[in-house]
């Protein structure tokens, strides 16, 4: 029974060192995912420095949540890992739309493939908030650049579409997928519809100077 004993302890001991890893990693996906929700926030702000150090300690924390788990599959394919190395992906990906970056591919984000395209499906329909903020400021050439991010949200939807594997592989990218068609639709909608209201603003604006009218005052 000696022997039994000491073989419980050693597998006690294990779980121990496991268990510890596994607490530093919720703790670090945790922190991981406030840099990302604070880098895109930054990003839809125009604070592209501040998004940039957001992004570079978002990158230092993903990665050395990765080396520590290396021991352990198990828990770097658990899904609070893997959902926080897709909203890595995510940041990433918004801040490369918003300002015509370059995409990042996975192998440099250090993430799986099925976390990268999820990651990118959220981040085309975090460019919905993106368009409608354009809207909003009204001029055409706002307008424009609205219609640019809706071409990038189509593309994203076009591509993701043709991924059609099970979802044990994906990791449910076909409900993620089906998600940003709603987004994509709906956010075509809304351009559509501020499109027209600046082609009417601009046509009474040329009417009125027709005659003469000035609505500055």
């Amino acid at each position: 029974m000696d022997t039994l004993e000491t073989i419980v302890e050693e597998v006690r001991a294990t779980f121990e060192i496991k268990n510890a890893a596994r607490d530093a990693a919720l703790q670090r996906s945790r922190t991981l995912t406030r840099h990302c929700a604070n880098a895109i926030r930054a990003a839809h702000r125009g604070e592209f420095a501040d998004a940039q150090l957001l992004l570079a300690t978002a990158g230092e924390d993903a990665r050395a949540m990765v080396a520590d788990l290396a021991a352990y599959p198990d828990l770097y394919h658990a899904g609070y890992t893997q959902d926080s190395l897709k909203e890595y992906a995510e940041a990433q990906l918004t801040y490369a739309f918003i300002t015509d970056g370059p995409v990042p591919r996975p192998l440099e984000l250090g993430v799986e493939p099925a976390a990268y395209l999820k990651g990118l499906a959220e981040a085309a329909s975090e460019m919905r908030r993106y368009a409608l903020d354009l809207m909003r400021r009204g001029p055409s050439g706002e307008m424009d650049r609205a219609s640019h991010i809706l071409d990038i949200m189509d593309e994203v939807y076009s591509l993701l579409i043709t991924v059609d594997f099970a979802d044990a592989i994906t990791g449910g990218l076909r409900h993620t997928t089906d998600a940003l068609r709603g987004v994509l639709e709906r956010t075509r909608g809304d351009l559509a519809t501020a499109m027209r209201q600046e082609m009417m603003r601009q046509a009474l604006a040329e009417f009125e100077g027709r005659l003469g009218i000035d609505n500055r005052a």
